[in-house]
């Protein structure tokens, strides 16, 4: 087993050191248009802060993918040796052992967008992940990544708040919607124009059918709080094991429908979600029409950790092949590029502005 792990991370500084990608070298050459899309949701590393180099990704996206979030995985799996000997975890359900916030993911992203040439570097938004949400020094933290690294990050996430199994297992204070901690960060992202990326479980794992999903009233009454910062709440609240709320479309389309929550966008990132969304022909007709009714608030993302092929990489898109098909032209352009566009391209704005006014 230990072997094995040698093997994996003599792979990835392997790729790590792979050369900027040739053009013949490309995924995706002359692509159709509605093939296209912007990744609002793209992990390069893992819970074991392992994965691909930025040049493999940018081969992986060829002339299919004009523009990605970049980010790693905030937590660290533990590999206890006590727990689990030789058998080191590469996945946060592979041991009992806890996760622990891994704040040099922060640098490790920022020193591998730097090393890009500057044509690659615009086609990229990095996010920082590398904080406690329960601590109130967090905004500090996110502060100072801002200062230490101007020209880089766009936003802040994905970060979580609640997850099945994975909240349960973070070493230290459990994450909680209404913590000052959090407040302070969503504050902190008003001020300086960081985009928000969200992962909050609209619901616990396994819940009761028929019952008021948990988590719903106070991700509200956050959201409520914090309405000059731009939100993207991951996955509309749908977890591994959290299934889509009975009304979960008619949750979803209230929200839309409030001014109170202009601010939030929703992502439909993730296999898991996905097929949800296709697993009958009236689920995709019903997400295709609400997608329709409101073209500006939703964003397509992969939520791929690390892929090792494009084939793997292009499989959320292409599951969604039956929404895409019924979606309207402004529609399926708003949730596969422009949303992205307006959203990020006034976070760098901003962010710049703000750290130009602030810099040391």
């Amino acid at each position: 087993m230990f072997l094995g792990r040698i093997a994996r991370i003599t792979l990835v500084l392997a790729l790590t050191a792979a050369a900027a990608p040739s053009p013949a070298a490309a995924q995706g050459k002359g692509t159709a248009p509605e093939k296209r899309f912007n990744d609002s949701h793209f992990h390069l590393t893992n819970y074991i802060q392992e994965g691909i180099s930025v040049n493999q990704f940018l081969a992986i996206m060829g002339d299919r993918v004009e523009r990605s979030t970049l980010f790693g995985i905030p937590l660290q799996q533990q590999w206890s040796y006590r727990v689990s000997g030789d058998d080191a975890p590469g996945y946060y359900l592979d041991t009992d052992a806890g996760l622990y916030y891994y704040s040099f993911t922060d640098a490790d992203i920022a020193m591998r967008y730097r090393a890009l040439p500057r044509k690659y570097q615009k086609r990229f938004d990095p996010m920082i992940t590398g904080f406690n949400p329960t601590d109130m020094y967090a905004a500090d933290h996110i502060k100072r990544v801002l200062l230490t690294f101007p020209g880089v990050f766009t936003g802040i996430g994905e970060f979580t708040i609640h997850k099945e199994f994975v909240s349960s297992k973070v070493e230290g204070d459990v994450a909680s919607l209404s913590d000052e901690a959090l407040d302070r960060i969503l504050e902190f992202a008003a001020e300086t124009g960081l985009v928000v990326i969200l992962h909050n479980d609209v619901d616990r794992p396994m819940a009761a059918k028929g019952a008021d999903p948990v988590f719903l009233q106070q991700l509200k009454e956050l959201f409520r709080r914090h309405p000059k910062t731009s939100i993207i709440w991951a996955h509309t609240g749908v977890g591994r094991v959290v299934h889509p709320v009975e009304n979960h479309l008619a949750m979803l389309e209230s929200m839309l429908s409030d001014p109170a929550f202009s601010h939030v966008c929703f992502d439909i990132s993730w296999d898991e979600v996905a097929k949800y969304v296709v697993a009958t022909p009236e689920t995709t007709r019903r997400t295709a029409e609400l997608l329709n009714r409101y073209p500006t608030r939703f964003l397509f993302g992969s939520d791929t950790v690390a892929p090792a092929s494009a084939e793997k990489y292009y499989a959320v898109f292409e599951m969604y092949d039956p929404m895409w098909a019924l979606l309207t032209p402004a529609a399926s352009e708003g949730v596969r590029l422009k949303n992205y566009e307006r959203l990020f391209d006034e976070g760098r704005r901003r962010v710049r502005a703000w750290e130009k006014a602030n810099a040391r």
